[in-house]
């Protein structure tokens, strides 16, 4: 039993499992409003296939209107209750099957159960942003457990809100020099780790995107938080394997049941 993992960057990512094709917030730009693409290319069209894509929350770097729009026609695409309200653009995504989820609710896509789940982090579109959604993980049940959460703080609660999991992809780092509330750094997703006890984890989430003309500032947080991952792991959660994997590179993760 097995699952595959692509990273193409950020917190995009393609999980294939149960012959099902599953992205996650899909983001294929070289720039977007203050932010360029500092490190890997932009991902191949290989990237837009999927038969279903997941959207966490609505930042604008996890619901990106143009690359959703690269997707292929029929694909089906999650996104939190009320996005459609927040932000009307994917009322004009007509090529896509879009479905609102809230945690809790479960869709069959295939082989595979995709089950939404709890995040700690603004729900909004914009800081002042009118409407509220909720943010989301979601959890990939197939021939493995895999676990994509989106942008979250750790909370107390998370290890039985995402039930038993074997693989989970966390993000360890942001697009700045720092971090806000609601999310989670090197350490913080090496205790998340600890407490889900999954086996095998992909760090997500950093060393893509920067702001245009801040490169000297605090640029560690731009390179060091997948190593910075690795090393906290390996002291809270020292059972797990971690997979750092490069811009595009495939890994494929054997679980036992």
């Amino acid at each position: 039993m097995a699952v595959e993992v692509t990273w193409w960057g950020h917190a995009t990512c393609t999980v294939e499992d149960a012959r099902t094709r599953v992205p996650t917030d899909p983001l294929f730009a070289r720039r977007f409003a203050h932010l360029r693409r500092r490190r890997g290319a932009v991902p191949p069209a290989e990237a837009r296939r999927a038969d279903v894509a997941l959207v966490s929350h609505l930042h604008a770097d996890h619901l990106h209107l143009p690359s959703l729009a690269r997707l292929a026609p029929g694909t089906r695409l999650l996104v939190p209750r009320g996005a459609r309200r927040a932000v009307p653009g994917l009322r004009r995504l007509t090529h896509l099957a879009v479905s609102e989820v809230a945690p809790g609710d479960v869709t069959r896509v295939g082989g595979l159960v995709v089950r939404a789940v709890p995040a700690r982090h603004d729900g909004r579109r914009l800081p002042v942003g009118p409407h509220r959604s909720p943010a989301l993980g979601y959890v990939l049940e197939g021939e493995a457990r895999t676990y994509f959460a989106g942008d979250t703080g750790l909370f107390d609660e998370m290890a039985k809100e995402v039930g038993p999991v074997d693989v989970a992809l966390l993000p360890v780092g942001g697009w700045g020099p720092y971090l806000g509330e609601g999310h989670l750094d090197a350490g913080r997703a090496a205790e998340a780790l600890a407490r889900l006890g999954a086996s095998s984890a992909v760090p997500v989430h950093y060393g893509t995107y920067w702001p245009i003309g801040m490169d000297a500032v605090r640029p560690h947080e731009f390179h060091a938080p997948g190593q910075e991952f690795e090393r906290q792991a390996a002291r809270h959660a020292p059972g797990a394997s971690v997979h750092r994997l490069g811009h595009g590179e495939r890994v494929r993760l054997e679980v036992a049941r």
